[in-house]
């Protein structure tokens, strides 16, 4: 005889499904209402058309697309690379600053005064000193291209983040997982390859991957220092026609670079929450 689900079991999947109906329908109808209000606030403004004209043209929009996407392509290029970078010198940095030998401490000391000034120095700030201030110096075997140097500046900033991410990553990892490691004979790397930074970085995802969503955007601010990248070809555009249009072809090239990474955060996020509650820590 096949399973019949009981009568309390088809009530509860009953209310459990007209639930989900009963928000669906408030979120649409919110929407709908969020919609209106916005759009009759907007239609009450007497420069809407203005606006529109100067942000939102068609015309100017289908010229922009050609030089932003090129410009893109460079912004892509830089993230994919400063984001490797990032990766290598943030673990030498989260290493240096977990170290407990005395004999590491003045390499301890260098990575923790490079945190301090590379979190709290604004990356506008880092961007104009590494770009104007390195070629300054005049060395021939700095490279002075302003692509270069902006990922320089990239790099340093955002090691200094990620490596407090991975820091705090390492350190979550119980001291008792490293005790026993040792005590079957695992050497220091082997505990910490094996042991340490697999669960290091298992507990860090998330936050990791948001440092990298904010990389992705952040990569448009090398064109203050003259580099031709997204930002810079709208800026050339709107130079050319007098219309703001292409710095909203820019936004939208941002966004839908960003948009794969941070659905991707979303879903790690999700589940590892599912994770915990499945292994009864929450």
């Amino acid at each position: 005889m096949g399973y019949t689900p009981s009568a309390s079991r088809l009530e509860r999947e009953r209310d459990r499904t007209l639930s989900k109906r009963r928000s669906t329908s408030i979120a649409i109808i919110s929407t709908i209402v969020f919609g209106l209000v916005v759009g009759f606030v907007l239609s009450r403004s007497s420069g809407i058309k203005a606006v529109g004209q100067s942000f939102f043209s068609p015309h100017y929009f289908a010229i922009s697309i050609r030089p932003v996407l090129g410009g893109i392509w460079l912004n892509f290029r830089v993230m994919i690379i400063t984001e490797i970078l990032v990766l290598i010198f943030g673990t030498l940095i989260a290493l240096a600053r977990t170290s407990r030998s005395p004999v590491l401490y003045p390499l301890r000391l260098i990575a923790t005064a490079y945190t301090d000034l590379f979190r709290g120095a604004p990356l506008l700030l880092i961007l104009y000193l590494v770009g104007f201030g390195i070629p300054g110096l005049n060395f021939s075997w700095i490279p002075s291209s302003a692509i270069v140097l902006g990922t320089a500046a990239l790099t340093l900033t955002y090691t200094a983040y990620v490596g407090e991410v991975l820091r705090a990553g390492i350190e979550a990892v119980s001291p008792t997982q490293t005790m026993a490691a040792r005590a079957l004979g695992l050497t220091q790397w082997q505990t910490a390859r094996f042991v340490v930074f697999p669960q290091a970085f298992r507990k860090v995802i998330p936050p990791l991957l948001n440092d990298l969503v904010s990389l992705q955007k952040d990569s448009g601010l090398i064109s203050v220092l003259g580099a031709i990248d997204a930002i810079r070809s709208a800026e050339i555009v709107k130079a050319q026609y007098y219309n703001f249009t292409p710095y909203i072809v820019a936004g939208v090239a941002f966004i839908l670079l960003t948009i794969p990474l941070t659905r991707f955060t979303d879903w790690i996020t999700k589940r590892q929450d599912l994770a915990r509650v499945q292994r009864g820590q929450w």
